[in-house]
């Protein structure tokens, strides 16, 4: 027999209540590590294409300011070297997980 002490609040299982269930078995609102992970590499990518659109733009000669494609390069450069930064952190990490005795 289940007791509840707010009606108002159901569980899925009326057996258990809303707050003895396990937190894996309750959608998650919030994005994973692996969706935010692939997130930052899409927008990433995005600014590598944008780059070099700007590049090709330029030297088609559909864009005359070269600053602005030196921005736009040097952006999609910052985000790549703190992705590659991002990554060897992770790495490291993994390594040091490895390396730690059981």
């Amino acid at each position: 027999m289940a007791v509840q002490f707010n009606p108002n609040i159901h569980s899925p299982n009326p057996a258990i209540p809303a707050a003895l269930q396990s937190p894996l078995l309750q959608e998650s609102k919030t994005p994973s590590f692996t969706d935010k992970i692939l997130e930052s590499l899409n927008k990433v990518n995005d600014q590598q294409n944008q780059a070099n659109l700007s590049i090709l733009d330029l030297m088609a000669g559909k864009q005359q300011d070269i600053n602005t494609v030196v921005a736009e390069v040097a952006k999609a450069d910052m985000s790549f070297k703190l992705l590659v930064g991002v990554r060897n952190k992770l790495v490291e990490a993994y390594k040091e997980t490895m390396r730690m005795q059981v």
